[in-house]
């Protein structure tokens, strides 16, 4: 029986997942960081090599025993990091392997035939997709500097600062001047303020951006503004890799593949509201898909398709109720 093995490499954590033919879990192994551009190889590699030992141990299968494996990591984004993550990458005593930015694992997870566009709003942003003819293109991906502005730290930024101009009258009247300080455990923003002054904070944590998410519930009209203007962005980005790669079937519905926590766990109305407003002013076929199944399956189902392993609803249906790499 082959056995598959498939990868979810990125900024928080490295997971790793084994996997009969029919879908069947057998182990799984979670480790430190993987990207490589923020941590470097050998860090990467080493939570790699980890995350992969903890899996095939509780698989209690070893190397040799794996017929394909796939890896999604952040940061390949480039020939350079190819360059720099291939040989490392080849020192693994796997016989058959293959590389993606985990943008591509994130669109196997939510569309059937791997072709559409995906769009990755977590702890970073990226969008990317694949055509009929099997091209891909990649659009953002490379930080704030190179026109990035949707990632969760972009979202917590914006929230602490509109609450700053909010309390100092720069800005309408919002609850964000109530939830952001009581995230941080202080009474009024004057407070915060100057706490943060005293301090020199010059980074707020990602995790803030959730304060958006409740205060837009509550109707709170500066939060909605934020999340609407996070959602004409990812648009935006959708747009451009359509319009980059080309080869989409004119007629038929394209996919739009969402992944990441602010996308996937926030699912704000009025985000998604703005990304299907901006991508349908010059797309009129499309359809937002968030995946039910773990990005790592995303890795998973590539190796399959490597293998030409038929992947049946049953095994769709499991990756589904494994769920992610906190379970």
């Amino acid at each position: 029986m082959p056995y598959v093995l498939g990868i979810d490499g990125g900024g928080s954590k490295t997971y790793t997942v084994v996997t009969d033919e029919q879908g069947n879990r057998l182990g799984q192994g979670v480790s430190g960081r993987s990207n490589h551009q923020n941590f470097g190889v050998d860090k990467a590699m080493a939570n790699i090599r980890e995350s992969i030992d903890i899996a095939l141990a509780e698989a209690q299968l070893a190397y040799e025993d794996i017929a394909f494996v796939q890896y999604g990591l952040a940061g390949a984004d480039r020939p350079k990091d190819f360059e720099l993550l291939l040989p490392a990458l080849g020192q693994l005593p796997f016989r058959s392997w293959d590389l993606v930015c985990d943008t591509m694992t994130g669109l196997r997870a939510g569309s059937p035939n791997n072709i559409g566009v995906v769009l990755v709003c977590g702890n970073g942003t990226n969008a990317a997709g694949r055509n009929c003819q099997g091209q891909s293109v990649q659009t953002g991906g490379l930080g704030p500097l190179y026109g990035d502005r949707t990632s969760g730290p972009d979202l917590a930024r914006e929230t602490f600062s509109s609450a700053v101009r909010s309390w100092e009258l720069r800005e309408r009247p919002s609850l964000l001047t109530d939830l952001v300080p009581r995230y941080f455990g202080f009474a009024t923003m004057e407070e915060l303020v100057n706490d943060f002054l005293d301090r020199d904070v010059q980074k707020v944590p990602g995790e803030l951006a959730i304060v958006l998410h409740q205060a837009a519930d509550a109707g709170d009209e500066l939060a909605i503004e934020l999340l609407r203007g996070s959602g004409k962005e990812l648009g935006l980005a959708a747009n451009s890799v359509i319009e980059r790669l080309g080869g989409f079937d004119a007629s038929a519905t394209i996919p739009i593949v969402l992944v990441g926590s602010v996308v996937q766990e926030g699912r704000n109305p009025h985000l998604l509201q703005a990304l299907r407003e901006k991508i349908a002013e010059k797309h009129a076929h499309f359809e937002l898909i968030v995946p039910k199944l773990s990005p790592v399956y995303g890795s998973v189902l590539l190796a399959m398709d490597h293998l030409k392993l038929p992947v049946t609803e049953e095994i769709m249906d499991k990756f589904i109720s494994y769920g992610g790499y906190k379970s």
